[in-house]
C-alpha cells in the first residue's frame, strides 16, 4: 500500500481552492462535484455569499485579495488552487501590474505550497495579429491596460511555479458565452440593433462555452504541464459581424446593420472599439492534446441553441480518461 494510500481520508481528499467563484468557478465546482473526493474552498470579500456557496457544497473563506493580510490564512490550505478573479479595473500606481495576483501569489509560497495552481488569464494578451493564426508560443503584446494587467498577473503565476515547484497553468480565455450565464448570448444585443462593422473592416472573434471552458479549468488542475500557456478556445472560425449574423439566424431575429470603421467611433462605446481593434484566430492543440478536452460545444453553433450539458462529477474528471 502506498503512503498516501495509507492516510486517513481526512489527509487524502483533495482540497481545491476558488479564488474568483462567480460563474464559472461555480460551474467548475459543479464539475468538481466535491465528497469524498475533493473538499472544495472559495474565498471571498463578501459575508452575504457564505450561505450561497455553503449551499453549493463550497467552504467560503473570507478574505480580499486587495487585502494582502487576509490572504495569510491561505498559505497551505490547499492541495490546488483555482484563480478566476481578474485584476482590479481602476487606475494603480502602475497601471500595468496585477496586486491581487501578486498578493495570492506571495500568501500561497508562504508555506506547503499547492500541487497546482490554474490562472484564468485573457486572450487579450496577444493583441492584435490582423487576423493572423496564434498559438502559445506567439509572443504577447498586449494593447491595453488591462491585457497588460493580465500579462503581470501570467508572469507572477509562473514565478511561483519557478520558486517552488507549483505545476503552473496559464489559461488564455477569449469571449466566454452561455444561454445560462447572464448576458452570455448576442441576444440582447441583436434588440437593441447595435452594429457591426461591415466585412472589408471587421474582425476575427473567438468563443469557449462556460461549460467547456469550467471542463478545462478543472483538466488543468490534475493534467496541466509545468508553467504552461494553453489557449481555451473552440473550433468557431468566424469574424465579429458574421458571429451576429450567425446568432440573428438561430434566433429568428435581424442581422445587425454594417458600419464602416470610420463611423464606429461615433456610434459604439469605447469597450466595444477595443474590442474591435485586434483580430486574431487561436489554436487549441494544445488543450485538446495536453488536457484532453473534447469539447461539448465545438462551435457556437451548437453552444447557442443547446442548453447546458450536465457536468461531469469529480469521479469522472479525476480519472484518466478524456472528459
Amino acid at each position: 500500500m502506498s503512503l498516501h494510500g495509507a492516510l486517513p481520508a481526512r489527509f487524502r481528499r483533495e482540497r481545491v481552492l476558488i479564488i474568483g467563484c462567480g460563474d464559472v468557478g461555480q460551474r467548475a465546482a459543479r464539475v468538481l462535484g466535491g465528497g469524498a473526493r475533493a473538499r472544495l474552498l472559495a474565498l471571498t470579500s463578501s459575508p452575504e455569499r457564505c450561505a450561497s456557496l455553503r449551499a453549493q457544497g463550497i467552504t467560503p473563506l473570507l478574505g480580499n485579495l486587495d487585502d494582502a493580510r487576509s490572504l495569510q490564512r491561505l498559505a497551505g490550505l490547499a492541495t490546488r488552487v483555482l484563480h478566476l478573479a481578474p485584476p482590479p479595473s481602476s487606475e494603480q500606481v502602475d497601471w500595468r501590474l496585477d496586486p491581487r495576483t501578486r498578493a495570492l501569489v506571495h500568501a500561497l509560497a508562504q508555506r506547503s505550497a499547492p500541487a497546482a495552481l490554474v490562472y484564468g488569464s485573457t486572450s487579450g494578451v496577444y493583441g492584435d495579429w490582423q487576423g493572423r493564426w496564434v498559438s502559445e508560443a506567439t509572443p504577447a503584446q498586449p494593447r491595453t491596460p488591462r491585457a497588460w494587467r493580465r500579462v503581470d498577473a501570467e508572469a507572477a503565476v509562473h514565478w511561483l511555479g519557478r520558486a517552488t515547484g507549483v505545476r503552473t497553468s496559464v489559461l488564455r480565455i477569449p469571449g466566454i458565452y452561455a444561454p445560462d450565464r447572464p448576458g452570455g448570448t448576442p441576444r440582447e444585443r441583436l434588440l437593441r440593433g447595435t452594429p457591426v462593422l461591415r466585412e472589408p473592416d471587421d474582425v476575427y472573434t473567438n468563443h469557449i462555452h462556460a461549460h467547456d471552458l469550467a471542463r478545462a479549468c478543472v483538466l488543468a488542475l490534475w493534467r496541466g504541464r509545468p508553467q504552461r500557456n494553453v489557449n481555451v478556445v473552440d473550433d468557431t472560425q468566424l469574424k465579429m459581424g458574421d458571429y451576429f449574423d450567425l446568432a440573428a439566424d438561430l434566433y429568428g431575429l435581424p442581422r445587425p446593420p454594417r458600419i464602416g470603421r470610420d463611423a464606429a467611433g461615433d456610434q459604439l462605446p469605447l469597450m466595444l472599439l477595443s474590442f474591435m481593434s485586434e483580430s486574431r484566430r487561436l489554436h487549441n492543440q494544445r488543450m485538446k492534446t495536453e488536457l484532453r478536452l473534447h469539447l461539448s460545444y465545438p462551435t457556437v453553433k451548437e453552444g447557442l441553441v443547446n442548453p447546458s450539458a450536465r457536468p461531469q462529477t469529480a469521479a469522472i474528471v479525476l480519472s484518466s480518461q478524456p472528459v
